[in-house]
């Protein structure tokens, strides 16, 4: 892969933050001479976790919860930010512990993903997660989250779900299908 160099940054302004997020506006003059301004969100800079739990070698958990963006409750795996102090590991197992009412003695690394990487700035490591056992750690949901349990030999229905669209819950069931294979 060529490398190139990263545009200089020339000014740099918040024009929105909210209690997670910072909006900045970002004056930029690339290698060619050309200037342009993009606006991009800051995240907390803490990073994201995402799990794919195997209840056995044929079953994996989801989960359904309400979704803001999109005012409708979305199909997806357990997730959410690393708190400070954290490790990548540690927040997926808190986060196992308050979603899904389970710990893991046994958590895989799959990838780190971004999402729109033209405007926002924030990354997620994505992990499977096997040989689950009872722990309950109350979270920060405002009601309580529907577990659902799928086939991996479903896999093509669970791609079908109207409510199975979010991007980087896609991705962790490709990469842990992908893992599976080898």
């Amino acid at each position: 892969m060529a490398s190139r160099q990263v545009p200089k940054v020339l000014k740099r302004e918040v024009v929105a933050q909210s209690r997670l997020l910072r909006i900045e506006a970002v004056d930029l003059k690339f290698s060619n001479g050309e200037q342009r301004q993009f606006e991009r969100m800051q995240g907390s800079g803490r990073g994201a976790v995402m799990v794919v739990p195997f209840v056995d070698d044929q079953h994996i958990m989801l989960i359904r919860e309400y979704a803001a963006g999109l005012h409708d409750y979305q199909l997806g795996f357990p997730k959410g930010l690393i708190d400070p102090g954290e490790s990548p590991e540690q927040a997926a197992q808190r986060e196992l512990k308050e979603e899904i009412g389970f710990g893991c003695e046994q958590l895989s690394r799959l990838s780190e993903v971004t999402m729109a990487p033209q405007f926002f700035s924030a990354k997620m490591t994505l992990f499977t997660a096997r040989s689950l056992y009872p722990d309950q750690l109350v979270g920060d949901e405002p009601e309580p989250l529907e577990k659902v349990i799928w086939s991996l030999d479903e896999i093509d229905q669970l791609l079908a779900q109207p409510d199975f669209t979010e991007a980087r819950s896609v991705a962790a069931l490709l990469m842990t299908l992908r893992q599976l294979k080898k």
